[in-house]
């Protein structure tokens, strides 16, 4: 299929046998250090030690030598870890958010559990089962840990709700619950569709063609791709997203690492299906590992423009192995490349990961996320994309159009009312008024007309930030307006209709959402044409790009 193993002399074959036997006597010997040391403590360390703590203990730090993201995952972490990337998982099916220390439910998912025995969305979760969910025990691991369970197994649930004097019970039977990495999609104006990816999972590709077809059914003729805050996940769902703009015989990526199998490339096995879409892809610096595969491969096949803030940096390709005691080890096998061979892995030391954890930061600081010129980038590593653009390798993918980040509104009244959440807090409180007359909103632009005017919620929400200690400085009030209203309306508008309101709500006003719109309507973005003869040239090409093992 798109993935090709790399092939290799038979002599290597050989290679492999011997190696195994000469590494197997290697590892005899260091497993009988290793196993002496441990019985050493164990039987004559001054002190009482739990030898599977300090193991514990020793696992991840023995991983964190090698590089920045190979990992231990402990037994008691892996599940929720996988279930993230899955595509589903098993509980009763709520999206909550904890204010006030109570359990507040923000969206019931369709055909959920929940959804089934009658929860709304507004609800507050008082109880499961014995394990009260108020005050100190209102914490995202106790709600995760008593609302997921296996699937059949029932909790039953005391919710406070608004248009009843008592608490209501509920008993829920887990079930399956998916898990959407498409977080919304819809169309920006009568031709441009917009869809956000948040993460790469089992079902990415399936949610991102649906998001697709519907957008082009009602009148999309290009779109805008936002992978913002997308921090990867599988790669391979990042290869079949990528063909469905390339034409056939296009390399998308291919990645190096010691053993044969972990060699690969990537080609499309046919034009995908939205080859002649105008595209463009949002960036930036937490957009990582998969993301930049998606991204890299649009743009070193100059098929759409890249637009947004250098992307993290993430080029190492990571294996997920259960071991015996159900625990998990994602270790680094193999480092990938883009189609014009550059690497975007940002440096790291191995063992040495505070400078790495810090980059972020550090680009803060620098003053990159609001200045091009800031960015940092490395002469040395330049490569060009087929039409002989230029672009960087050894750091993340540097966007074609660069957007700083948006600071307009940030004042100190705006950071004090953030940082104490009362934004979140007045937009529920403004919600649970109004749910009941919002949720029959079909549409954004009812939504907005149903909602008080602007003037009322500013003042309103000034009214309560006062109540809470925050004191009313009008000055700062109206530089933060719309930077205040905005996130009201958008927080207002995801507790009643749902997450993608939230977003389709947010990028009314970001900054680079209106640069990708500008973008297309100049048609900067390119599109690629290509007759069947010069398909099959572009394959041989790419096939014969393979890169050899040193």
């Amino acid at each position: 299929m798109l993935l090709l193993p790399m092939l290799f002399a038979i002599g290597i074959a050989g290679g492999v046998l011997i190696g195994k036997y000469f590494f197997t006597d290697r590892l005899d010997t260091r497993g009988q250090k290793l196993h002496a040391l441990l019985e050493m403590i164990d039987e004559q360390y001054v002190d009482e030690v739990d030898m599977d703590s300090l193991l514990e203990e020793l696992y991840p730090k023995l991983l964190a030598l090698l590089d920045p993201h190979s990992a231990y995952i402990p037994a008691s972490e892996l599940q929720a870890v996988t279930e993230d990337l899955a595509g589903s998982f098993s509980g009763v099916g709520v999206s909550f958010q904890i204010l006030n220390d109570t359990v507040n439910v923000i969206e019931v998912v369709a055909g959920g559990p929940a959804e089934k025995v009658g929860l709304l969305a507004g609800d507050r979760i008082l109880r499961a089962d014995s394990v009260d969910l108020t005050g100190a025990g209102a914490t995202n691991e106790m709600v995760f840990k008593n609302l997921r369970g296996k699937k059949g197994t029932s909790v039953s649930l005391l919710i406070e709700r608004s248009s009843s004097k008592t608490p209501i019970s509920f008993d829920v039977v887990r079930g399956d619950v998916p898990v959407n990495s498409v977080d919304a999609s819809y169309l920006l104006n009568d031709s441009v569709g917009y869809v956000k990816v948040s993460k790469f999972a089992r079902t990415t590709y399936d949610e991102f063609h649906s998001a697709l077809v519907d957008m082009r059914l009602n009148g999309a003729k290009s779109f805008v791709i936002d992978l913002r805050g997308n921090s990867g996940g599988y790669m391979e769902q990042s290869i079949l997203m990528a063909q469905e703009f390339l034409p056939k015989g296009r390399m998308i990526v291919y990645t190096k690492g010691k053993m044969p199998e972990f060699q690969s490339i990537a080609v499309t096995e046919e034009s995908g299906q939205f080859l002649n879409f105008p595209i463009v892809v949002l960036m930036d610096e937490y957009s990582a590992s998969a993301s930049e595969i998606f991204a890299g491969a649009i743009q070193d096949n100059d098929r759409g423009l890249v637009i947004g803030r250098r992307s993290f940096g993430k080029g190492l390709v990571q294996n997920q192995t259960i071991l015996p005691d159900s625990s998990g080890v994602r270790l680094t096998i193999a480092r990938y490349f883009t189609p014009s061979g550059r690497s975007i892995q940002k440096e790291y030391k191995s063992g040495a990961t505070t400078d790495y954890d810090l980059d972020i930061s550090n680009r803060f600081a620098h003053g990159e996320f609001y200045s091009r010129d800031s960015i940092r980038l490395d002469e040395s590593k330049i490569f060009h994309t087929g039409s002989g653009r230029k672009v960087y390798g050894g750091g993340g993918i540097m966007p074609d159009i660069f957007v700083p980040e948006d600071t307009l509104g940030f004042t100190s009244y705006y950071l004090q009312v953030l940082n104490q959440g009362l934004i979140q807090k007045y937009a529920y409180k403004v919600a649970q008024s109004y749910r009941e007359v919002l949720r029959n909103a079909k549409s954004i632009a009812q939504f907005k007309k149903v909602l008080p005017r602007d003037n009322t919620l500013l003042e309103g929400f000034v009214e309560y930030a006062v109540a809470n200690g925050v004191p009313a400085r009008w000055y700062y009030i109206r530089k933060s307006r719309n930077l205040i209203l905005g996130q009201l309306k958008a927080i207002i508008a995801r507790d009643v209709l749902g997450y993608p309101a939230f977003v389709e709500m947010l990028n009314e006003n970001d900054a680079t959402v209106r640069e990708a719109l500008r973008a297309l309507e100049a048609g900067e973005s390119p599109i690629l044409i290509l007759p069947p003869e010069e398909e099959f040239e572009e394959a041989a090409k790419a096939k014969s790009q393979v890169p050899q093992r040193k």
